[in-house]
C-alpha cells in the first residue's frame, strides 16, 4: 500500500454536499438547520427529564439517556460542517478535518449501535428474567457496558482512519457527499484500494453485526417469552416496553445495512446520500419522539421536568 501524498495534507477535499444546485442551497440550510435544533433540544430535554426524575433512574433510562448523549454528538460531527458549506462558495475541508471527523462519526455512530444492544439486553433481562433484573443490570454492569461500548467504538474508529491516512489522492479531491464518510474517500484514491475494502468490510462487518446479532437474539428470546404469557394483556404489555426501541433500531440498521454491506463498485451517489442522511439525521431527530409519546413514564418525567422550569 502507498504513503499518503503529502499534497493531500494541504490541498485537503472539497465536499460537493447533498446537492450542487444553487437555489437549492438556502432552503436545505433552513431544513436541516431546524432538524438539528429540534434533535438537540429533544435529546436534551430527554436527558433533562431522566435526571431530574427519580422514578426514571433505572437501566432502560440510563441507556437512553447516554443514546441521547451520543446522538447530539453524532449529529454535531457532521450537520454544522454540513450547514457552513450550504453558505459556502469554496465547500472545502482540510485533510486532517476530515479524518477528525471521520474518526468521530464512526466512533459515536457504532457506540449509538452498542447503546442500542445493550438496550435490547436490557428488555431481554428485564421480561425474562425479571427476578433478577436488578442484579443482573446493577450500577457497575451498567458501567462496564457503556464503557465497553465507547471503548471498542473509538478503537473501531482509530483503526479505520489509520488505514485510510495510508492511501494517497492524486487527481480529484472532490468528495461527492455531504461529509467525510469511508466509501466517497476510497473512491477519490489513486492507490490500490481492493485489499483496504477488504479490510474495511470484515472489520465493519464484526463490528456492526455484533451489537445487531446480539439485538436480533434478544428479541428472539423475547417473543418466545412473551408468547408463553396466557394472557392478552400481558402479552401487549411486555411487547409494548419494546416498541419504542424496535423502531429505532430499525430506523438505524436499515439505513446502516444498505450503505456499509455493499461492494465499492455498487456505490451509489443519490441512494447513498438519501440512506445517510435517515440515519444521520433523521433517527437522532426522532429518537425523542419515539421514546416519549408511547412511553407513560417519559411523559411523567418530561411533565416533571416542565413544572419545574416553570417554577
Amino acid at each position: 500500500m502507498e504513503t499518503k501524498n503529502h499534497s493531500t495534507s494541504t490541498s485537503g477535499f472539497i465536499l460537493l454536499g447533498l446537492s450542487s444546485n444553487p437555489h437549492l442551497q438556502r432552503p436545505l440550510f433552513a431544513v436541516f438547520l431546524a432538524m438539528y435544533l429540534v434533535t438537540v433540544v429533544g435529546n436534551v430535554l430527554i436527558i433533562l427529564a431522566i435526571h431530574s426524575d427519580s422514578r426514571l433512574h433505572t437501566p432502560m433510562y440510563f441507556f437512553l439517556s447516554n443514546l441521547s448523549f451520543m446522538d447530539i454528538c453524532f449529529t454535531t460531527v457532521i450537520v454544522p460542517k454540513m450547514l457552513v458549506n450550504l453558505l459556502s462558495e469554496t465547500k472545502a475541508i482540510s485533510y486532517v478535518g476530515c479524518l477528525v471527523q471521520m474518526y468521530f462519526f464512526m466512533a459515536f455512530g457504532n457506540t449509538d449501535s452498542y447503546l442500542l444492544a445493550s438496550m435490547a439486553v436490557d428488555r431481554l433481562v428485564a421480561i425474562c428474567y425479571p427476578l433478577h433484573y436488578d442484579v443482573a443490570m446493577n450500577p457497575r454492569r451498567r458501567l462496564f457496558l457503556l464503557l465497553g461500548s465507547c471503548t471498542i467504538s473509538h478503537l473501531h474508529a482509530l483503526f479505520r482512519v489509520l488505514l485510510m491516512s495510508r492511501l494517497s489522492f492524486c487527481a480529484s479531491h472532490v468528495i461527492k457527499h455531504f461529509f467525510c464518510d469511508t466509501q466517497p474517500v476510497l473512491k477519490l484514491s489513486c492507490s490500490d484500494t481492493s485489499s483496504s475494502q477488504i479490510v474495511v468490510m470484515t472489520e465493519t462487518l464484526a463490528v456492526i453485526v455484533t451489537p445487531f446479532l446480539c439485538i436480533l437474539f434478544s428479541y428472539l428470546r423475547i417473543i418466545i417469552a412473551v408468547l408463553r404469557i396466557p394472557s392478552a394483556a400481558g402479552k401487549w404489555k411486555a411487547f409494548s416496553t419494546c416498541g419504542s426501541h424496535l423502531t429505532v433500531v430499525a430506523l438505524f440498521y436499515g439505513s446502516v445495512i444498505y450503505v456499509y454491506f455493499r461492494p465499492l463498485s455498487m456505490y451509489s451517489v443519490v441512494k447513498d446520500r438519501v440512506a445517510t442522511v435517515m440515519y444521520t439525521v433523521v433517527t437522532p431527530m426522532l429518537n425523542p419522539f419515539i421514546y416519549s409519546l408511547r412511553n407513560k413514564d417519559m411523559k411523567r418525567g418530561l411533565r416533571k421536568l416542565r413544572e419545574r422550569i416553570y417554577s
